[in-house]
């Protein structure tokens, strides 16, 4: 298991950018607008509205 912080990855990120299989979403936390009800910033994007995640299949 690897225990390595990395710095690029938000919380609600699945896969670092640049990712076979992955690509940049809208955040479920804030629905892509970078905060929360209250006007704070998303935490699970840290504002930015967006994360990675895992596309495809097979």
């Amino acid at each position: 298991m690897n225990t390595t912080f990395n710095p690029d990855l938000k919380p609600g990120d699945e896969a670092e950018p640049g990712t076979p299989g992955a690509a940049e979403d809208l955040c479920d936390g804030c629905g892509g607008t970078g905060k929360l009800a209250d006007g704070k910033k998303c935490p699970e994007c840290e504002g930015t509205g967006r994360v990675m995640r895992g596309i495809g299949g097979g």
